[in-house]
Order: C-alpha cells, then structure tokens, then sequence
C-alpha cells in the first residue's frame, strides 16, 4: 500500500513510510549481486549511483554489511529497476 492511499496519514510521513517500505523490500545480499551482474553493472558504477564507494556495494553484496537509511531505500529502488531490464 503506497501511503498516498492511507487517509489518515499526514501528507510530510508519507515519504517516510515509502522509504521505510521501500527499505524492506532489499533482497538478500546473493540476489543483489546476481541483479547487478545479469544488469551488466559494475560495483563501481552502482556504487557511484548511491555515492558509496564500490567497495561498500562488494561488502552488501558479500554480507558483511547492510545499507541502512536513506541509501538502503536507494539501493532497493535501485535493484528493483536493474531487476526489470535484466
């Protein structure tokens, strides 16, 4: 449910409450990774995008570390996208 659809929320939470349902939708860190390459995107490159340095994006990708915040909701809007045209 997008929070436009939710009447009772005040219009300034709605992009609080996309971002954290957009958040919740990242795939697991093996997922990712195969969404990247099959997109034919390099870590750098995805990297670039979110304004992280490629070695963050490896450190996703391998588990070692999960995006929080505002780059978390980024790098899934981000995966869903290179999803669609992979």
């Amino acid at each position: 449910m997008k929070t436009q659809d939710h009447p009772r929320l005040p219009a300034n939470q709605g992009t609080l409450v996309d971002e954290v349902l957009r958040a919740r939708t990242l795939p697991k860190p093996a997922t990712a990774k195969m969404i990247r390459v099959a997109a034919g995107v390099s870590q750098g490159r995805l990297g670039a995008e979110l304004g992280v340095h490629r070695i963050t994006v490896a450190r996703w990708e391998d588990g070692t570390r999960t995006p929080r915040g505002s780059v978390r909701a980024a790098y899934a809007d981000l995966l869903s996208q290179l999803r669609e045209l992979a």
